[in-house]
């Protein structure tokens, strides 16, 4: 299982950039089945990962934020590597796999779900000490050169990660390459009669934007094309619709005021870059060693990312480019090489897809379907939109067609997907869309339950 942080659809065979390159991407797609509207539980790190890793929607947790501890607030809760791990299965972890891990303001607690644990790609990706005071950034920090970051002002809102540029290291020593090299040599190992699961957590493409430098010159500047934007976007918001895409508006302003934002666009597809090689990497071991044959791949982003769209440079919104992600499984026997499925489908489907995949006990109130008869025919349709949650009582719908977003305080949002892409169109208010909200609407949660107690201090993002 391959996770990566923050990666949108700007990937080759989803075609969410003109000038993406990620052949090694492309070549997992074209090896099982890729799923082209794929949608996260969460547009947040922590209630995604908790989401998705548990079965459960974050209206039904409590978990809307990277500040709540899953595992304190449900300590018997059963997660996928944990339930894997109790029915016989030797289950290693690397990387950014749960948003709280090892020595990041939390205990060492991964024996619960994890036999052995590589950490070191977290934290040598940003600093070489473990705690906040002990950070020690790359010679000439901050590499954008920004005197906002240099003097941790805000906006930036979180300067302590908003830096972009490349490094003159190989890519295994940088953080990411690290931990893919650790998990590429248990790849190529020996088998023994235990089977295994190998979650490897890549961090990139999150902020920083730091990767090597031939990976920034795959992309020169001034040459990127931009997203498509609208410069009256917002006009059709509802005032919750216009307040969410305020957050980190600060960034944003930072990054165009200053002239930077072919710099950004540049460091964002260099960071996707420098994360598809990494994969490639793991590929290669996969088929150098033993289990190529009978291994299950999957391969999955937390959520996407606003580089400009909406006046936004961030994730935190219920619209397309923040849930819609890469979503790939390869399963021997199962899949067939280089199948497609253009219905929509949610992470919250991974734990029940991948029980039956490895017929493995049911585990009771999974929010999930398994998707196993798509995996075995993708023509077939998908019988609910997919529920995306940005904190308590706001939500989105994604059908094959549509989006439909409703806020806790009631505004709503529409988009054809068909005809509008972007969502630049709200059609919420006319009339003649009234019976797709009727259709869609009953999939919203009636209720969800109160945001978990924050115990201790807020977490990074």
């Amino acid at each position: 299982m391959i996770v990566v942080d923050d990666m949108n659809d700007w990937v080759g065979c989803l075609g969410g950039h003109p000038q993406s390159k990620t052949p090694n991407i492309d070549r997992l797609a074209e090896r099982g089945l890729l799923f082209t509207n794929a949608h996260v539980a969460a547009p947040v790190c922590n209630p995604s990962r908790v989401a998705t890793l548990t079965g459960r929607q974050p209206g039904k947790t409590g978990i809307y934020d990277n500040r709540a501890v899953w595992h304190e607030a449900y300590p018997g809760i059963v997660s996928l590597p944990s339930h894997f791990k109790a029915h016989g299965y030797h289950t290693r972890g690397g990387g950014k796999i749960y948003h709280h891990m090892p020595g990041f303001n939390r205990p060492s607690d991964w024996h619960v779900y994890f036999d052995q644990v590589f950490d070191d790609s977290y934290h040598t990706s940003l600093f070489e000490g473990k705690n906040k005071a002990d950070y020690q950034w790359p010679e000439g920090f901050p590499l954008n050169q920004l005197p906002a970051v240099r003097n941790f002002s805000q906006p930036p809102r979180n300067p302590y990660e908003f830096d972009w540029g490349p490094f003159d290291k190989p890519d295994r020593e940088m953080g990411d390459g690290r931990m893919v090299e650790w998990a590429a040599d248990f790849l190529t190992k020996p088998l023994t009669d235990q089977p295994f699961f190998l979650a490897a957590g890549i961090y990139r493409p999150h902020l920083p934007w730091y990767a090597p430098r031939p990976y920034f010159e795959k992309y020169p500047e001034g040459g990127i094309t931009p997203p498509e934007l609208k410069a009256d976007d917002l006009d059709d918001l509802p005032p919750a619709g216009v307040v969410m895409s305020e957050q980190r508006r600060g960034d944003y302003n930072l990054v165009m005021e200053s002239g930077r934002y072919q710099e950004v666009l540049q460091a964002y597809l260099a960071s996707i870059a420098y994360c598809d090689a990494l994969i490639g990497r793991l590929l290669d071991a996969l088929d150098a060693g033993p289990a190529a044959d009978n291994t299950i791949v999957v391969l999955w982003s937390d959520h996407g990312w606003h580089l400009g769209e909406k006046q936004h440079l961030h994730k935190f919104t219920l619209w397309e480019r923040s849930t819609h992600i890469p979503f790939i499984i390869a399963a021997p026997g199962v899949t067939t090489p280089g199948s497609r499925s253009a219905q929509p489908v949610g992470l919250i489907d991974l734990f029940p897809t991948l029980i039956e995949l490895c017929d493995l006990p049911a585990v009771p109130d999974l929010d999930g379907v398994s998707l196993v008869p798509q995996l075995r025919d993708p023509s077939l349709p998908s019988s609910r939109p997919v529920l995306t949650t940005y904190n308590r009582g706001n939500h989105s719908l994604r059908s094959e067609h549509w989006r439909y977003i409703r806020y806790a305080d009631g505004g709503e949002e529409l988009y054809d997907h068909r005809t509008d892409p972007n969502e630049w169109t709200n059609l919420a208010n006319d009339p003649e869309s009234a019976g797709v909200k009727a259709k869609l609407a009953p999939f919203f949660p009636e209720e969800d339950v109160p945001p978990v107690r924050v115990k201790k201090k807020p977490s990074r993002n």
